[in-house]
């Protein structure tokens, strides 16, 4: 029984991987668009239900937003009942291994191996220093815009780099830690690199019959660096102390063809399922991002009650409460919260005993900047505040697959994003494995 592996290059602008083809870069995602056809994929229409966590969701499951209404990063593990692809296949018999998958929870019972996202969490399945690794790697990504390393995170980071890095990948992780030394971007493209090793080495070791694994530097550096791409034709530029003339866009997809072609040599019998979720856009304006650098401390100083705060992707941030009371009290004083230019602070969503709160100011922040909490006046906004980036990218609803049983020409031109469930349960709809 052919085996398959579901790789997902989240939001990779794939016009922009043409472009660069054109130029002769890119040679393995060119040959593989050549032989096998690249597939659009659709999703919801309306812009705020385009996200990366709401289209993954709709991958692994089959159901579109509307049917499984998991509309926020970390949700899934709320909901129990909503089954996903990795469980479905393990109780028909089949071994199933996943790494960093997005918005996913680890419901399966006896996984080959099992890492979450680190914004989501939950189980880990997987050796003593995997799940060690799994800590640092959560540590550094959600404290990324405030700088904060814990040594404790980089000696384990360490020890994963030694335990899984393919020899033939340590001059890329040397260059690539070199370039960290000097920009930020680039340590995405670590972790992005240390994943597929892992990858690569818990798949050779485990066999399972079905693994996905998820790559999101793409998606953080189109985010930042797209006006910095040779093949980006708007008017926009990054300003100089923000901008980057290496070309980032092209440095994260030489990683992932690098990647590709490590994989495709690695298991040469498997069947690709190459899948982006959603693509990224050129966005039409300048828009600044900002993190609250210590999420507690700012909520105490508000005086706002609450239980506990878990710091989301980016922006965002969730406020558990006591119940109900409590977290609407809380709501009323965030939204009190404005600017001493008259812009509102947060974007808040109550859920009953939490808030998702999202932190909106969308322009450059100033020393001289305040901010005002219902009746009270603060100073000095930008301590409070971490420069994440300025938004080169914004989300559009298609997505795109590469699937290697397809023959370019042949294959279709549209599906929905919810039928890559169905894709990978067809695959294995025998009479042996899943009944019809």
């Amino acid at each position: 029984m052919q085996k398959v592996l579901q790789l997902e290059l989240n939001e990779v602008n794939f016009e922009f991987v043409e472009a660069y083809g054109a130029l002769g870069k890119l040679p393995v995602l060119t040959q593989l668009i050549k032989r096998h056809g690249l597939i659009e994929t659709t999703s919801e229409q309306t812009y705020d239900q385009l996200e990366p966590w709401i289209q993954w969701v709709s991958a692994h499951t089959g159901l579109t937003l509307g049917e499984h209404g998991v509309f926020r990063l970390g949700d899934i593990r709320d909901r129990p009942e909503i089954e996903q692809i990795w469980e479905v296949l393990e109780r028909a018999g089949l071994r199933v291994g996943a790494v960093s998958p997005m918005n996913a929870r680890n419901a399966c019972a006896d996984p080959a191996f099992f890492v979450p996202d680190p914004w989501t969490g939950g189980r880990v399945v997987g050796s003593a220093l995997i799940r060690r690794l799994y800590d640092a790697i959560a540590q550094l990504v959600n404290d990324n815009a405030q700088a904060r390393v814990e040594p404790a995170s980089l000696a384990w980071l360490g020890a994963g780099l030694l335990r899984f890095a393919q020899l033939r990948n340590y001059g890329l992780y040397t260059s690539i830690t070199a370039q960290s030394l000097r920009k930020s971007w680039p340590r995405a493209l670590v972790l992005d690199l240390l994943l597929a090793d892992v990858f690569i080495r818990e798949t050779n070791r485990t066999k399972p019959d079905f693994a996905s694994l998820f790559l999101n530097a793409a998606a953080h550096i189109q985010h930042h660096h797209m006006f910095d791409s040779r093949v980006y034709a708007g008017p926009h530029r990054n300003p100089e102390w923000y901008g980057d003339n290496d070309d980032p866009i092209l440095r994260v997809y030489e990683l992932y063809d690098n990647l590709l072609g490590q994989i495709l040599q690695a298991f040469p019998g498997h069947r690709l399922l190459i899948a982006t979720g959603l693509h990224q856009v050129p966005y039409p304006d300048l828009l600044f991002y900002w993190r609250l650098r210590d999420h507690e401390a700012f909520l105490r100083e508000l005086d706002v009650a609450f239980e506990r705060v878990e710091p989301r992707m980016s922006r965002d941030f969730v406020v558990f409460c006591r119940d109900r009371a409590q977290a609407k009290g809380a709501e009323r004083i965030l939204a009190s919260a404005s600017a001493s230019d008259g812009e509102r602070l947060f974007e808040i969503d109550n859920r009953g005993e939490s808030l998702f709160v999202l932190l909106r100011y969308p322009a450059d922040i100033p020393r001289s900047l305040g901010y005002t909490v219902g009746n009270r006046t603060f100073s000095d906004l930008r301590t409070q505040c971490a420069f994440v980036a300025i938004k080169n990218g914004e989300h559009d609803g298609i997505g795109y697959l590469i699937d290697t049983a397809e023959t370019a020409g042949t294959a279709p031109r549209t599906i929905p994003v919810t039928s890559l469930f169905s894709r990978a349960i067809d695959h294995f709809r025998t009479p042996g494995v899943l009944a019809a």
